[in-house]
C-alpha cells in the first residue's frame, strides 16, 4: 500500500453514500454554505443496500412517499420500488444538488482518532482497491454507513453443506448474472428477503422451476398496493410537491396508527393478520402451521408483499411454503428433521444480516479505544463520550429515513452553537445514575446477536429514541441542545475530555 500524495481537510466528513449519507450531505450543504463537506463512499458506486443486493426482486419494504427524502418528491407510480429505480432516484439526488462536487469513491475509512490537542478527527482512509491510503482531517464526522456489515451476510452452520451438488448462495453476494431458470429452489428464511425472492424467481423467462420458502419460525406478511391511487390523485391535484407532502403525511399516520393498534391490541392484531392472510392463502395451505408466528405483531418487522403477488406464487403451484428445521444438506438438497427431504438444484441462505456498527470503525479519542457497547446515544444520534460526532440510526416500526431530517437538524443546531459562541468541541455526556435500555426493540436474530456490541439509550429524555416517527418527532420539537452536551474550546478540551470520558 502506498501513500496518496496529499493530506484532505474537510469541516464536515459524511461516510457512506447510500441513502442516508446522500440525504444527510445534502441537508449539511444547505445548512452551512460556507463549510467544506466531503462525502466518502467505500464501493465504486452509491446506492449503500439498494447497490448492494443484486438478488432477483429486491425492493424496498418501505412505501416510498417516506421512505424517499422530504426535500425531494418520489415521483414514480410504484409505492413499493425495485432496487433499479431507487438508484435511479439517489443518482438525481447527486445531479440535482451537487453532491457528486464533494463525492469520494473508494475512499473507505479504516480509523478514526480524535485529537483534543487538534479539536479535529484524523480518518486513515483506504483508496481505490486499498492500495493507496490517506488521510483526511475532519472538525466534525456524520457516520452513514448503516447498520450491517457489506463484506458477508449472516449464515449458520448447516451439517452436510459440503455434500450438496448444487450452488449455495446468500442473498448478500448474489451474482447479477446468475441463472436460476429451471432450477428447483429451496429459499431458507421466512423475513422479508425470502418474501421477495419467492414471487421474483417465478417471474418471466428465466422462471425457476419450483421455488420453496423453508422456515423454522413463520413471519406475518400483509398485502399492499404497489400503486398507492391516493397518492396519484393527490399529485394530479396538487401538484408534485404539495402531492407528494400530502401523501407522505397521510402514510406516515396510517402507519402509525396501524403498528400502535397492532401493539396495544395484540390479540387483536393476530387476528386480523389471519383473516387477512387466510382470505389470499390456497386452500391446501394451513395458515396456522405456516402463517401463525409464535410473537406478537411487530415484535419483529411484518413483511409486506406488493400486490399480494407472494400469496399469488403460492396460488399459482410453483411454490410452497414449509415450516421444519434442517437435519442436514444432502447431495440432492435438504433433510428436515421431520424426514422429508427437499431436493433442490440451488439453495438460498436468506438467513440475515451480521450487524456492524459505524462500518466497523474502531474510533479513539485522545489515543482511547472507545467502546460503542459502552456509550448511550443522545437523541438517538449523537454517542456519549465521543466528540463531533453523529451517527444515523433509522426506524424499526417505520421508514428508516424518516428520522434523518431531525437528525440532521440536531447537528445543525450543534454546529451552529459551536459556531457561534468560538467552541471547538462538543460532546454528549450521560448524567450519572441514568437508567439504560436495549436500543432497538425488535426480536429479530441478526438484532439479538448483536445486541452485546451495540451501544444503549436512556429511559429518559434526551437520551431515549421512540421506533416510530410520531412519537419520535415529538422529542425533535423545540430546542435539541441543551446541558447533557459538553462544549468547550479547544485550549481547555484536554481536560474537558478527561472529565467526559469518567462522565460517561
Amino acid at each position: 500500500m502506498k501513500d496518496a500524495d496529499a493530506t484532505e481537510s474537510a469541516d464536515i466528513v459524511v461516510i457512506g453514500a447510500g441513502i442516508s449519507g446522500i440525504g444527510a450531505a445534502r441537508h449539511l450543504m444547505a445548512d452551512f454554505p460556507g463549510k467544506k463537506v466531503l462525502l466518502l463512499e467505500s464501493r465504486d458506486s452509491i446506492g449503500g443496500t439498494w447497490d448492494l443486493f443484486r438478488y432477483p426482486g429486491v425492493r424496498s419494504d418501505s412505501d416510498l412517499h417516506t421512505y424517499a427524502y422530504e426535500f425531494k418528491p418520489w415521483r414514480h407510480r410504484s409505492a413499493i420500488a425495485e432496487a433499479p429505480l431507487i438508484r435511479e432516484y439517489l443518482d438525481e439526488t447527486v445531479n440535482e444538488f451537487g453532491l457528486d462536487e464533494i463525492l469520494r469513491f473508494g475512499h473507505r475509512v479504516t480509523s478514526a482518532d480524535w485529537s483534543s490537542a487538534e479539536a479535529r478527527w484524523t480518518l486513515q482512509v483506504a483508496v481505490k482497491d486499498g492500495t493507496e491510503r490517506k488521510t483526511i482531517k475532519a472538525g466534525f464526522v456524520f457516520s452513514a454507513t448503516g447498520y450491517y456489515r457489506y463484506d458477508e451476510g449472516y449464515t449458520p452452520h448447516f451439517e452436510g453443506r459440503d455434500d450438496f451438488r448444487g450452488d449455495i448462495l446468500h442473498p448478500q453476494q448474489w451474482p447479477e448474472d446468475y441463472d436460476h431458470s429451471g432450477k428447483r429452489v429451496v429459499i431458507i428464511g421466512s423475513g422479508a428477503t425470502a418474501v421477495t425472492m419467492l414471487p421474483a424467481m417465478l417471474m418471466g423467462d428465466g422462471a425457476a422451476a419450483h421455488v420453496t420458502m423453508l422456515q423454522r419460525t413463520p413471519s406475518y406478511i400483509a398485502s399492499q398496493p404497489r400503486v398507492d391511487n391516493l397518492a396519484v390523485k393527490l399529485t394530479k391535484l396538487l401538484g408534485a410537491k404539495r402531492g407528494y407532502a400530502a401523501t407522505r403525511l397521510k402514510n406516515i399516520w396510517i402507519d402509525f396508527l396501524l403498528v400502535s393498534t397492532l401493539r396495544k391490541f395484540p390479540d387483536f392484531g393476530r387476528k386480523a393478520l389471519r383473516k387477512w392472510t387466510l382470505k389470499e392463502l390456497p386452500v391446501h395451505v394451513d395458515v396456522d402451521t405456516h402463517f401463525n408466528p409464535p410473537y406478537a405483531p411487530w415484535d419483529e418487522r411484518l413483511c409486506v408483499t406488493p400486490d399480494g403477488e407472494f400469496f399469488k406464487a403460492l396460488r399459482g403451484g410453483n411454490a410452497d411454503v414449509v415450516t421444519d428445521r434442517i437435519d442436514r444438506f444432502t447431495e440432492n438438497g435438504i433433510l428436515l428433521k421431520s424426514g422429508q427431504e427437499l431436493e433442490a438444484d440451488l439453495i438460498v441462505t436468506a438467513t440475515g444480516l451480521v450487524m456492524q456498527m459505524l462500518g466497523g470503525i474502531q474510533p479513539t479519542v485522545d489515543g482511547r479505544p472507545l467502546k460503542m457497547s459502552d456509550a448511550l446515544l443522545y437523541r438517538g444520534a449523537l454517542i456519549s463520550g465521543m466528540p463531533n460526532w453523529a451517527m444515523m440510526l433509522g426506524y424499526t416500526k417505520a421508514s428508516w429515513t424518516l428520522r434523518l431530517g431531525n437528525v440532521c437538524r440536531l447537528v445543525g443546531d450543534v454546529i451552529r452553537r459551536m459556531d457561534a459562541n468560538g467552541y471547538d468541541i462538543a460532546v454528549p455526556v450521560v448524567p450519572e445514575g441514568l437508567a439504560t435500555t436495549d436500543l432497538l426493540d425488535l426480536t429479530a436474530g441478526y438484532m439479538q446477536r448483536a445486541k452485546p456490541e451495540l451501544p444503549r439509550q436512556g429511559t429518559e429524555l434526551p437520551w431515549r429514541m421512540h421506533t416510530t416517527f410520531v412519537k419520535d418527532n415529538r422529542l425533535f420539537k423545540g430546542k435539541l441542545v441543551d446541558q447533557n452536551i459538553r462544549f468547550s474550546a479547544r485550549t481547555s478540551a484536554s481536560a474537558d475530555l478527561t472529565s467526559a470520558a469518567a462522565d460517561s
